[in-house]
């Protein structure tokens, strides 16, 4: 059934559900690929550290927001490297703090876009352009070692493609500083951050809502007691 969905099909839903796809997917590359998921974790790990501190430096909300794309991946992998051997109740728990880190990150980048808005700042392009150029090579990177799994199911698919996807988010990233040089304007730069932001605060809200549904749903009969075993 897998080989007869289209690809369109499955871009599209990587496209909607990117956090959701790669923590599927994680647990199958966990038992396989560990190193693999330990790189994709120091990668995306290291570029959050290096983007939020040069975007605040920068004033940059574009560097900010693309930063927070490069936090929501490097939980993801980290989630399933600690937390997937847990239950399914224990692993619910986990998604809710992790989604609670995303949406309070996301809405700190869009109260630092606001703020951008009423007091227009010129971004630093220079910072914007080297340190964006810094974050396309890391996910050039991640795409390169995720795609020789990119077959091997249906949920490493959707993987790949979301990585494929925050390669526009870089590349967007790029283009607002282009934009802000030209223009001598911040605005494209706040445009393009406040962009990313909502869609990261989009996912956010997602993880949240599943996580809580999972939470308050009772626990299949006979699956309480193979989850207390598991913890």
């Amino acid at each position: 059934m897998v080989n007869e969905i289209s690809p369109a099909l499955i871009e599209n839903n990587a496209m909607a559900t990117c956090c959701e796809d790669k923590t599927c997917a994680m647990g199958a590359m966990r038992r396989s690929h560990g190193r693999l998921l330990w790189a994709m974790l120091a990668i995306n790990a290291t570029m959050f550290v290096v983007e939020s501190g040069a975007g605040i430096r920068a004033h940059s909300t574009a560097l900010l927001a693309d930063a927070l794309d490069m936090l929501g991946d490097a939980l993801v992998y980290g989630f399933s490297l600690f937390v997937l051997r847990r239950s399914a109740r224990w692993q619910a728990g986990a998604a809710l703090v992790k989604g609670g880190f995303m949406l309070a990150f996301g809405l700190g980048v869009l109260w630092e876009a606001f703020y951008r808005a009423v007091d227009p700042t010129m971004p630093s392009v220079d910072t914007v352009g080297i340190i964006g150029g810094a974050a396309l090579g890391a996910n050039l990177i991640c795409c390169f070692l995720l795609y020789r799994y990119r077959s091997d199911n249906l949920n490493l698919s959707s993987t790949w493609l979301c990585s494929r996807n925050d390669l526009m988010a870089n590349i967007a990233v790029l283009l607002a500083a282009y934009a802000s040089h030209r223009l001598v304007s911040p605005w494209p730069d706040i445009g393009v951050g406040t962009l990313i932001a909502s869609l990261f605060l989009f996912s956010a809200a997602q993880v949240l809502r599943q996580a809580t549904v999972e939470l308050s749903s009772p626990p299949a009969p006979g699956l309480a007691a193979r989850e207390r075993a598991v913890e």
